[in-house]
């Protein structure tokens, strides 16, 4: 095995300048400049770059080397917003080292990840006399903070040039035992607002006797929709559901539970039926479920205000699972509420939803990364049928009709869109050898 301390020393050069970069697409910021800074990183390496006009930031195509087998690439050079600012122990637009990790927004969800792709594929080109001996596609985009507003349609456009024998998609991670968790899957999300309102203006609370509240209506709204053990209660909501493979099971059969692992890094009080092991990670892939983001209206200061508010609402997330259809959910949700005698709640879509998506673990690629992952980091590799989290997997396995697998450098407690980002350095660097295998053993398949 090639020593791989040049790629990584200049890899960590690379991350510190894009972290520096506050490519934050929530907000707008400097979405140009990071995209034509990850178009100079790549054409350093031979890659001819096209740059596609997205909704809020451009969106990068890019390939390089020759070969039988052919590996399309996913990330993303966007950010999350870095506030709350005062929580960080460190500026989240530098790229700090503490014990181990590197901090600064971004290190982790997306640049640390593609970063250490592109430092393997330099290793790959420096075994091979400076060619690549696969042809690898890169898709990536300026948007995937944000729902990724552009990517599907643009997928479904431009399918015949995205063609692959496989999609390597933008994250993954490390398991507190050292054990690299690859994901095939990711679940689907819609992100909607309630909103009730009653009168012009906020009343005097002495006219509750007569008038309806807000927030009440909208109280009765959220637990109408979910039982006490999380169950979501809308008629027809697990209709579509499709049920887990057997291959899918025997996956979450053999996941090592690090429920309490979780559970302690974040300090969580309990889980929903006091599950773990199986039944912990059964719920998280395979079932869908309703969250309550936020609950705002009324009065909140210091004291009471005796104030009956004129209107509030509510933030939630639907998180979905194959072949549930977020279309389909918002429909459903319309009449759910209709029939609770809640006609004037109004519903609002935020963002972009994603549609679920989940690959079929036995497909060839899959278990070739498995076999890498296992490799490099001397201990076997755990598949999860999906990912718990969401993303726009669904085009890359619909419309291009490729196997997808999520593996990368993150790590339980990376604090990925939260004050402290970071990422293990030895993660990092386990990364980049991951990349270099995983290439190389694709491109002799």
């Amino acid at each position: 095995m090639q020593n791989l301390k040049p790629f990584i020393d200049q890899a960590r050069l690379d991350l510190a300048e894009l972290v520096a970069l506050e490519s934050v697409s929530a907000q707008g910021r400097m979405l140009a400049e990071t995209a034509n800074r990850v178009s100079e990183m790549l054409q350093a390496e031979g890659f001819t770059v096209q740059a596609y006009l997205g909704d809020v930031a451009p969106i990068l195509v890019a390939e390089a080397g020759e070969g039988p087998r052919t590996l399309l690439i996913y990330n993303h050079y966007d950010v999350q917003p870095e506030s709350p600012i005062e929580l960080w122990d460190s500026p989240p637009f530098e790229a700090t080292e503490r014990d181990g990790r590197l901090y600064g927004r971004g290190i982790s969800d997306d640049k640390g990840e593609f970063i250490s792709r592109l430092a393997a594929v330099r290793a790959l080109k420096a075994q091979n006399g400076g060619k690549l001996p696969l042809k690898v596609k890169w898709l990536i985009e300026g948007e995937e903070e944000i729902g990724s507003p552009s990517l599907a349609r643009f997928v479904h456009e431009h399918a015949s040039e995205l063609q692959a024998d496989g999609c390597w998609w933008e994250f993954g991670s490390i398991d507190p035992e050292g054990r690299p968790i690859i994901y095939a899957g990711l679940k689907g999300i819609i992100c909607l607002e309630l909103r009730a309102k009653v009168s012009d203006s906020d009343l005097h609370s002495s006219l509750g006797a007569v008038v309806d509240n807000p927030l009440y209506k909208l109280s009765r709204a959220i637990a109408s929709m979910r039982d006490a053990s999380g169950k979501v209660t809308i008629d027809g909501f697990y209709d579509d559901v499709r049920a887990p493979s057997e291959a899918d099971l025997e996956a979450v059969r053999n996941i090592p539970d690090e429920s309490a692992a979780t559970r302690q890094a974040y300090g969580i009080k309990g889980y929903l039926g006091g599950v773990s092991g199986e039944a912990y990670y059964r719920r998280l892939i395979f079932e869908p479920c309703l969250n309550v983001n936020g609950f705002h209206g009324g009065y909140g200061d210091a004291g009471s205000k005796t104030v009956l508010p004129a209107e509030g609402f509510v933030k939630i997330d639907f998180r979905l699972v194959p072949d549930q259809s977020p279309e389909r959910i918002l429909e459903l949700l319309r009449a759910h509420l209709d029939g609770q005698g809640l006609e004037d709640i109004e519903i609002i879509e935020l963002e972009s939803h994603e549609h679920p998506a989940r690959s079929d673990v036995a497909d060839p690629f899959v278990q070739t990364a498995l076999q890498v992952a296992s490799e490099v980091h001397g201990k076997p590799a755990v598949l999860q049928p999906s990912s718990a989290g969401s993303g726009p997997m669904h085009p890359f396995i619909e419309a291009i009709g490729l196997p997808v697998i999520a593996a990368g450098i993150g790590n339980h407690a990376s604090r990925v869109h939260a004050p402290n980002e970071n990422i293990v350095i030895a993660h990092f660097e386990k990364g980049i050898e991951f990349g270099l295998r995983f290439m190389e053993r694709l491109s002799k398949l």
